[in-house]
């Protein structure tokens, strides 16, 4: 049993920064991705407030496949280049969506989300997956998000990388 003092209520930068702690001390000494990856997605649905989705894609062959998640039940399969999660994936950078809805080819797995962040996992100039995190709220996630997810990332990826 995990237990960590992280306060939701705090900063943004100081809520990052307890969560990159967190998520540092859960994945150490795991080599098992998915593993990894369900930890991190259960610590982001914990901590970080207003989300209806939280979780991650992985690359396998030529599309995103559904890895580790919190929320209510997902697409399995995303292709490069399509909706949110395939545009990160297909130019490898970070899509902060403020409305979904005016998204070019948006794919609505949950209609109740409003806005999104998805950012790309790579290591060694290699594309492993995304981070993708809807929120019921139009505009609920900023650049700090944007950077504090960035930074989760960085650290994750060594971690899954199989």
């Amino acid at each position: 049993m995990y237990q960590f003092d992280i306060d939701s209520g705090s900063s943004r930068a100081e809520l990052y920064h307890d969560l990159e702690a967190a998520l540092g001390a859960l994945t150490a000494d795991e080599p098992d991705a998915i593993a990894n990856m369900a930890n991190a997605a259960a610590l982001i649905w914990q901590y970080l407030p207003d989300l209806n989705w939280a979780g991650f894609y992985r690359l396998v062959g030529d599309e995103l496949v559904l890895g580790p998640f919190q929320g209510k039940p997902a697409c399995i399969r995303i292709a490069i280049g399509a909706g949110v999660c395939g545009t990160a994936a297909a130019s490898r950078e970070t899509q902060l969506v403020e409305d979904v809805h005016a998204f070019p080819g948006h794919i609505a797995c949950d209609a109740a989300s409003r806005s999104e962040l998805v950012v790309p996992i790579t290591h060694d100039g290699r594309l492993i997956g995304v981070l993708d995190l809807d929120s019921p709220s139009a505009a609920r996630f900023n650049a700090e998000d944007a950077a504090g997810c960035e930074a989760l990332i960085r650290l994750l990826a060594p971690r899954i990388a199989a």
